[in-house]
């Protein structure tokens, strides 16, 4: 019997779909129990569609990777062509001509002494290459020091959701169950945010950083690389550092010979108001993580890039194997490749960085007032994203019970008023597309408040 596909049949209807989602589709970060399906079937710009035809503002950047809008036209037709060539070849001991290319701008744009890019497939996967590559670095520099097998992290960070980067991540509901499995690292207080398990306030600047200077003291010589998402903690609640901590933190790792992994999955390509957030301090890891926003949210793909110091100490004689044995299938897809390339080509002929600091403004305008409003208890912005915490008592700032979901609540309630939002917790979110218009930033402030209303006045 011919397939639907091959016989020309319609798609199936939209409650059969929704009823598959619900049976069989396992989605991430999601009880299945409680789950509604929602099935975005096309989109344009800021916006997507559903199958019934319902348009909603992509207030989460379709979980913060889509950079310059769905369907644009320049990222389409790039990868139209590169799939006439071929789909993907195995980047395992060969290459293709548009991946090298990749590669080489890549390195072009990235803080300088970042020459070396080893691609994979996602976020979670960029940063344990760069934890294992630090790990196996100091056991085969040119002085080695195998006793630097540690890793400091700081509070409530978030790196992704493999093993690895579960040991260096800090958000209890999302790694302690796992502790079991993998590595603790040491752990500093975040400079951004309260912590979640003492209600602490964060450290003032001078203070994170004596925290940070004393603990690599007190581990001198096992402490392998310092992890942290510069500016941002995005999964964290939107934890914004102070200005001067990056720097700070570049200084005393450089000082104790520890080395820099810096995760710009989130913060990278726009988000934070430049490329990169790390250029806003003036600093240059000794590894860069990437994914998200790395092909526009278009296709999966990740890289780490690293320095001449760091490859040169894998570099041997294959009897010494000091190969890094690590790879991915997909890893230097060529289609993803070929967005990628087209995606920087946007950044810089639609002048995108430029055209966003009136878009970060408009953003701070609303998440002000919308500060104001009864149960909002802080609000925090970085570039274009802010975080909005929503809370039991205002003067008090005593947080809702985690059961009643009021986070969940606000941003499924938005979706009436034509904005999809994600929550981290009892914080929405408000993430846009970097090519979000002035007009579409009031309209999903307009659709948050609305939603926010619902979730706290009933």
């Amino acid at each position: 019997m011919a397939s639907a596909a091959s016989s020309g049949a319609a798609s199936p209807a939209a409650d059969r779909l929704a009823d598959w989602d619900r049976r069989h589709v396992w989605h991430a970060f999601t009880q299945m129990q409680e789950y509604e399906p929602l099935l975005i079937e096309s989109g344009q710009g800021a916006w997507l569609v559903d199958n019934a035809g319902h348009r909603y503002l992509d207030g989460s950047a379709s979980m913060w990777c889509n950079v310059h809008g769905h369907r644009h036209p320049k990222l389409d037709a790039a990868l139209a062509s590169q799939a006439a060539k071929v789909a993907h070849t195995t980047n395992l001991g060969l290459s293709n001509p548009t991946t090298v290319e990749f590669a080489r701008r890549l390195v072009e744009v990235a803080p300088p002494g970042l020459e070396k890019v080893f691609f994979s497939g996602d976020g979670s996967s960029a940063v344990e290459a760069a934890l294992k590559m630090a790990f196996q670095y100091w056991r085969q520099a040119a002085r080695p020091e195998p006793d630097r097998t540690r890793f400091v992290a700081i509070g409530e960070a978030y790196h992704g959701d493999t093993l690895g980067a579960i040991g260096v991540g800090g958000v209890d509901r999302f790694t302690s169950l796992f502790a079991p499995l993998t590595f603790a690292a040491i752990r500093l207080p975040s400079p951004g945010g309260p912590c979640p398990a003492t209600d602490r306030p964060a450290p003032a600047l001078d203070e994170a950083l004596a925290t940070l200077d004393r603990t690599l003291a007190e581990h001198r010589g096992t402490v392998a690389a310092l992890v942290m998402e510069p500016l941002v903690q995005m999964a964290a609640g939107i934890y914004v550092h102070p200005p001067g901590y990056l720097r700070g933190a570049r200084e005393i790792t450089a000082r104790h010979g520890v080395l820099l992994i810096l995760d710009e999955v989130a913060t990278g390509f726009g988000r934070t108001g430049t490329l990169f957030a790390c250029e806003q301090e003036g600093v240059s890891p000794d590894f860069l993580c990437l994914a998200k926003g790395l092909t526009a949210g278009y296709l999966p793909m990740a890289a780490t890039l690293t320095t001449e110091r760091i490859w040169n100490a894998f570099l041997g004689p294959h009897g010494d194997r000091r190969t890094f044995f690590h790879g991915h299938t997909y890893g230097g897809n060529p289609l993803a490749a070929a967005v990628g390339l087209a995606s920087l080509d946007v950044f810089r002929e639609e002048q995108v960085l430029a055209s966003l600091p009136p878009k970060i403004a408009r953003l701070w305008e609303h998440a002000a007032r919308l500060g104001r409003l009864d149960h909002v208890g802080a609000v925090r912005q970085c570039g274009l994203v802010a975080g909005l915490e929503l809370v039991a008592d205002k003067a008090t700032g005593r947080p809702y019970a985690w059961q009643e979901k009021r986070g969940t609540q606000a941003c499924l309630a938005a979706r009436h008023h034509g904005a999809l939002l994600r929550q981290l917790g009892d914080v929405v979110v408000l993430m846009p597309p970097l090519c979000v218009t002035l007009d579409e930033i009031d309209q999903l402030a307009a659709a948050a408040e609305a939603g926010i209303r619902a979730a706290t006045e009933a």
